[in-house]
């Protein structure tokens, strides 16, 4: 992903870059670190780290990891990552998984500190600890709106509690939405959302992800989408992560009869 980042810098200019996510158990964290701050120097600071622990068994037993050691390789990782990062001079570092010696990580990153990370998580539990680490909150494609909802006032109590204000811009929540141009068409897009949605959740969707309230998916005409939209952002949702957008019809749609409904005059004004 950070290869396609780099090629997608040269060929833009505003739109910020993003991985969603990064698992860092699977990279070496050094040579990782260097491949961030390359790109975050070549899209002039427009670039947002997502990393996650990982949790599929098939990838940990591809890459001969035990899947017992994710939470202390991603923890690790970050402490290294963040090192590289800040560093202006040569350092060491000695664990369980890693040993560098006498080195230095170049170029430095164009953000300061270093670029944001955002980081996964699904369990209440996982996503107090991002609130701890002060990180921004990915959310995923597969819970449901009832399940959205808990998972976001999991992220508030937290942030309460350690006294970190919640802001709705560090929670980004993915979501597949296609915007159609009639009941017919929302019927269609359905039928086929229901034909793929069993493979792709068959790979993608969290362990213990068990509750089904009805498709996750965002599917129909404008004022049905909108509707939809507005339901997540009184759960405090403000920054959604589209897929499955439908091509650039739908998007374009998307931009022209949805956006303007959540943006002020000089946003709407921006994005015509």
């Amino acid at each position: 992903s950070l290869a396609m980042l780099t090629y997608l810098a040269a060929k833009t200019e505003r739109i910020r870059l993003g991985t969603g996510v990064t698992v860092l158990p699977w990279h070496n964290p050094v040579l990782l670190a260097e491949q961030a701050t390359t790109l975050d120097l070549l899209s002039n600071g427009r670039f947002d780290m997502g990393v996650g622990k990982g949790y599929r068994e098939l990838e940990f037993k591809g890459f001969c990891i035990p899947k017992e050691e994710a939470q202390a390789r991603y923890d690790d990782c970050i402490a290294i990552l963040r090192k590289a990062w800040t560093s202006t001079e040569r350092w060491s570092h000695h664990s369980e998984f890693w040993d560098f010696e006498d080195i230095i990580v170049e170029p430095g990153p164009t953000q300061l500190p270093h670029p944001p990370l955002w980081t996964g998580a699904g369990t209440m539990e996982s996503i107090a600890r991002v609130a701890g680490t002060g990180f921004n909150l990915l959310l995923d494609q597969f819970g449901s709106f009832e399940l959205t909802g808990k998972r976001i006032q999991a992220f508030k109590d937290a942030c309460a509690t350690i006294g970190r204000p919640y802001r709705p811009h560090e929670v980004g929540l993915t979501r597949p939405i296609l915007v159609t141009t009639s009941p017919t068409a929302t019927k269609e897009a359905k039928e086929r959302r229901a034909k793929q949605g069993s493979a792709i959740e068959k790979f993608g969707k969290l362990p213990g992800l068990t509750e089904d309230h009805g498709d996750p998916a965002i599917i129909g005409e404008p004022h049905e989408v909108i509707a939809k939209l507005k339901e997540l952002q009184s759960f405090g949702v403000e920054y959604v992560m589209m897929t499955a957008a439908g091509g650039l019809d739908a998007i374009r749609l998307f931009a022209r009869e949805v956006m303007p409904e959540f943006q002020s005059g000089a946003a709407r004004k921006a994005a015509e």
